[in-house]
Formats: C-alpha cells, sequence, structure tokens
C-alpha cells in the first residue's frame, strides 16, 4: 500500500510535466505537417479558418454537456476578454508563424519560438503575476535560464557551422512533392519571415498572460477554449475574406490540405488550448510556455527525417543551451511551487512539536486509539458494578436473620 501511494503522489506531481511534454510533441506533429501543407500552395488564412472550425466542432459538445451546470455566466468583461483571446491567438498568431514558416523553416521558426518564455516571463513580472526577488536561487534560476534560452535560440538563429551528417541521412530519399522550397535557400526571406515570428511569439505570450487572468473568473475551462476557438473562427473568417481574393482558395478535399487542418484543430487548438489553461491554473505561464524549447529539438529530428533538413553544428550547441535554460526556469518554477506548497500546510500540523510530520501523524493517530480504549473502558466497568451488587444485596439479607 505504501509502494502504491508513493507511485500515486509521484504521478500525481508529474502530471503537469507530462501533459506539456506531450503537448511539445502535438506542436512538433503540427508543424511538420503544415510546412507540408503550405509547400503545395494552401493560404495560411484559409488553414486558419479550418483548424479553428474543427477545434470548435470537437470541444463544443463536450462543453455543452459537460459544464452546462457549472458554467458561470459571460459579462462585458469576459467577453471582451474572450475576444481578445480570440484574436491574438487564433488570428495574429497564427497567421504571422504560418506566413513566417512559409518564408523559413520548422526549425528555423520554432527556434525563434523560443524566445516565448522569455517574452512571458517579463510580461508575467509587469503584470505582477510572476514575483521576482532577485536575492532567492530560484528566481536567479529562472531569469538566467531564460537568458540562456533566448541566446541558444540566437545562437541557431546567427550560426550554422558545418553540416552534421546523421546516419540516417544517406537513407532518406526526399520527396520532392513535400519539401520543394527546403532545398532551395535562395527562395527564403528569412529577415521577413523573423519579423514575422517576433510579432507571432509575442501574441502568443500575450494569449498566456491574458488566458490565465480570464481563468481566474471564467472558471469552465472546457467552455472557454470552445468559445475561443468559435470567436477565433470567425475572425479568421473576416480576415480571410479581405486577404485572400482567390475563391479556389477555400476548395478543400481529402489531402495533405485537410489533415493538417483537422491535425492542427483538435491536437495544437482545442486539446492544446485545454490542457495548457489546467497546467497553468497550477504552475502558471511562465511553467507552460518554459516547455516551448523542447518542440524544436523534436521538430529538428522529424524534419532531418520527413523534410530531409540539414542539421548544423550551431543548431546542436544552442539546442543544448535551450535545454540547459529549460532546466534552470522548471528547476526554479518548482522550487517556488514547493515554497507555496510549505506555505499552504494548517497551522496545527505545521506547529507542532518535532520536524517530523509523519511522526506527529503517527503519535496523533496513537493518542487517539489509546483515548478510545480508555473510553470503552470507563463505559464497561460501570456495567460491571451495576450487575455485580444487584444480584448480592437479597442473598445477604436473607441470609443474616438465620446467624
Amino acid at each position: 500500500m505504501e509502494g502504491k501511494g508513493s507511485f500515486g503522489n509521484f504521478f500525481e506531481k508529474a502530471k503537469p510535466y507530462i501533459a506539456m511534454i506531450c503537448l511539445q510533441f502535438g506542436y512538433a506533429g503540427m508543424n511538420i505537417i503544415t510546412k507540408v501543407s503550405l509547400n503545395r500552395g494552401m493560404s495560411h488564412y484559409v488553414l486558419v479558418v479550418y483548424r479553428h472550425a474543427f477545434a470548435t466542432a470537437v470541444i463544443a459538445p463536450f462543453a455543452l454537456v459537460l459544464e452546462r451546470k457549472v458554467r458561470p455566466k459571460i459579462t462585458f468583461t469576459i467577453f471582451m476578454q474572450l475576444f481578445v483571446l480570440g484574436l491574438l491567438g487564433p488570428v495574429i498568431d497564427q497567421n504571422f508563424y504560418y506566413a513566417g514558416l512559409k518564408f523559413t523553416s520548422p526549425t528555423f521558426s520554432c527556434a525563434m519560438s523560443n524566445m516565448l518564455p522569455a517574452m512571458t516571463f517579463v510580461m508575467a513580472v509587469l503584470c505582477r503575476m510572476e514575483i521576482l526577488d532577485m536575492k532567492k536561487i530560484r528566481c536567479q534560476a529562472k531569469v538566467v535560464g531564460t537568458i540562456i534560452t533566448v541566446g541558444g535560440a540566437m545562437l541557431m538563429t546567427l550560426y550554422k557551422g558545418d553540416v552534421i551528417n546523421m546516419f540516417w541521412s544517406k537513407y532518406i530519399h526526399l520527396n520532392q512533392s513535400y519539401a520543394p522550397e527546403t532545398t532551395q535557400d535562395t527562395d527564403k526571406d528569412w529577415v521577413k519571415g523573423s519579423i514575422l515570428l517576433i510579432i507571432a511569439t509575442l501574441a502568443w505570450a500575450s494569449f498566456f498572460i491574458l488566458q490565465a487572468i480570464t481563468m481566474r473568473k471564467y472558471t469552465a475551462h472546457l467552455s472557454l477554449t470552445a468559445i475561443v476557438c468559435f470567436l477565433g473562427t470567425l475572425q479568421s473568417i473576416a480576415v480571410t475574406m479581405v486577404m485572400e481574393h482567390r475563391p479556389h482558395a477555400w476548395v478543400i478535399g481529402f489531402d495533405m490540405n485537410l489533415l493538417a487542418a483537422a491535425y492542427a484543430g483538435i491536437v495544437s487548438s482545442s486539446i492544446a488550448y485545454y490542457v495548457q489553461g489546467l497546467v497553468m491554473q497550477k504552475r502558471g505561464p511562465v511553467f507552460v510556455t518554459a516547455f516551448s524549447p523542447l518542440m524544436m529539438i523534436i521538430v529538428a529530428i522529424m524534419g532531418s527525417f520527413i523534410l530531409a533538413e540539414k542539421i548544423y553544428v550551431g543548431g546542436v550547441l544552442g539546442a543544448v543551451l535551450i535545454v540547459i535554460g529549460l532546466y534552470s526556469v522548471l528547476w526554479g518554477k518548482y522550487k517556488e511551487f514547493k515554497d507555496k506548497e510549505a506555505e499552504e500546510i494548517p497551522e496545527p500540523i505545521k506547529g507542532a512539536q518535532g520536524n517530523n510530520q509523519n511522526g506527529i501523524i503517527y503519535e496523533d493517530i496513537e493518542a487517539n486509539i489509546v483515548e478510545m480504549k480508555k473510553n470503552e473502558a470507563k463505559m464497561s466497568v460501570p456495567a460491571l458494578a451495576i450487575s455485580g451488587p444487584m444480584l448480592q444485596p437479597p442473598m445477604l439479607a436473607i441470609e443474616a436473620p438465620k446467624a
């Protein structure tokens, strides 16, 4: 039973980490599939519309059924927050990100997105969602880790170095229809793509901050996700009608374009918004965004397999720095979480004698058992005292005159 309990406690504490790591794999798959779809000529404006239409269709039934009794009322303030969330995430972030992805590559786009933890951390400090006390080691670890993470991302961007030939490279047969642009660096506008990706990352960080604020009042997470996806769909339609004038761009069949829209909508929008909202409520927005560097490493490996992207020395060195910075931020967040847990311990247990809380609990249990036994003894002794004397006096009263 002890082993089962300890395993249960470990799994409960590991849930946020497992959830965020799985999300990074989901995001990585979205980057690869989306890149293939964009290379085949799909409009990223139309892709955003179909993506959130799929997301709304998937998440809305669950929200209507599971949260029909706990769904808060939508005030004007909450509606405006939801409206801005739909504008920041589905419209600004994803349209700019897809445009930057089209001009660059999946690995480069993920590397630029690694500025997300730094932007989120700065915005969280400005919004007083994160307390920055440089006298504490955990705050120093978060700041240093953020700087190292950004430095690793910049190293990947500015320095390439020699090409690293992986052992599987010679077995990969490049499919030109899947990655016609990955082998032609001259067709890529890296500067324009970088600017678009920076704007997308800034919008993404703002989305996380506003989502954390909104969830304090609107606690129905499924409903919040469904409403944001629905509003994002409507806003994306309006933007697409203005920016995309080709009627043929709306045509979608049973091909890679449909897979990209469905995968991005179900995995990267509906499931991701809901899961990251749950994790954010417990650990905060900085913890959620700290895992984004893992996506770049996963995409780099998957890109070398599927899109035959080249891996450079600068990319490997940058990835090492990003992992170091990631662990530094996570360590700081873990220490902060443990400190909050210690502050929430009830006063009778926290202020009891001795430092071993388990020992205190066991002593209290033993004291309760002893007290129960004493009470049982007190209840049984009077019963014997009453039954005994009631039989004896009549016999003594009869025998006394005979003597």
